[in-house]
Order: structure tokens, then C-alpha cells, then sequence
């Protein structure tokens, strides 16, 4: 199957979460991807997360639980270490469902709210670090 071009940012849908027109930014400096995640608790064998980012209202107040997640350790642009919570959810880009694993992150000061990692980008795509919104312009597109 022939990959297809992604450019360095996008907006893309996250069914399962509720969460849609997300803005990403493509890290393929990153291995694995993240999510802003403004508070997370972890209770009676769940992980309720809260997503909320005044600069992205599409994110805004939604609570949101995970039944099946595990922790993992990363290590950030900066070098340093850090245990994260890792959940598995859905990701919609160009109008194909995939699955993804997202580590949560406080992202606050970031721009965008997720970055897609190596990981889920290979084999599925290319990225065109001179495009943006590929997914997002195809999806407004077949929606007219």
C-alpha cells in the first residue's frame, strides 16, 4: 500500500475520545506520540483524564476514562526521563481509522495540543515538512 503525504501540522479527529478537528504536529523526532492532558487520576483500576486548553476549544472540558492503559517511560526533548500513563484510542486521518498509543503529557505551554511520533507514522506516511492540513482540506472537501 503506497504511503501518503502528511504535512507538519494538521487537524484530525480522535472518534472514540469525542474529540474532533484536534490540531497535531507531525515530531518525527519523537517516537512515540502525546497528548495534552491537563489532569489525570488514576482510580479503582481507571485513568479518568481531564482534557482542557483554553487555546483549543475543541478540547475543552471533557472528561474522559480509560479502562485499559499502562505506563511507560519516555524521554523528552530535553533528555530527561519521565513515566507516563500510555492509552490506546483511535486516531482519523484522510478519512482511515487507525489505531494509535498516545502518553499523556502537560502540553500547556505547547502550541499544539498532540504530537504524532515515528512510531505511528511509519510505514503509513511521508512527511512534507512544506504542507499542512492535508487530512483536514481532504475531509472539508468530501463533507461539501
Amino acid at each position: 500500500m503506497p504511503k501518503k503525504i502528511i504535512g507538519r501540522v494538521d487537524k484530525v479527529d480522535f472518534p472514540t475520545l469525542e474529540l474532533f478537528d484536534i490540531d497535531i504536529k507531525i515530531d518525527t523526532g519523537a517516537f512515540t506520540s502525546s497528548m495534552h492532558c491537563h489532569k489525570v487520576i488514576e482510580e479503582n483500576d481507571l485513568l479518568k483524564c481531564l482534557f482542557f486548553d483554553k487555546e483549543h476549544p475543541n478540547y475543552n472540558k471533557k472528561i474522559i476514562v480509560f479502562k485499559n492503559y499502562s505506563t511507560t517511560k519516555v524521554k523528552s526533548s530535553n533528555g530527561m526521563v519521565q513515566n507516563r500513563y500510555m492509552v490506546k484510542t483511535s486516531i482519523l486521518v484522510f478519512g482511515k481509522k487507525y489505531k494509535i498509543d498516545l502518553t499523556l503529557s502537560t502540553r500547556d505551554e505547547m502550541k499544539y495540543p498532540i504530537l504524532i511520533g515515528r512510531k505511528f507514522l511509519s510505514k503509513k506516511f511521508i512527511v512534507d515538512i512544506s504542507l499542512k492540513n492535508l487530512s483536514y482540506q481532504n475531509k472539508i472537501k468530501s463533507t461539501k
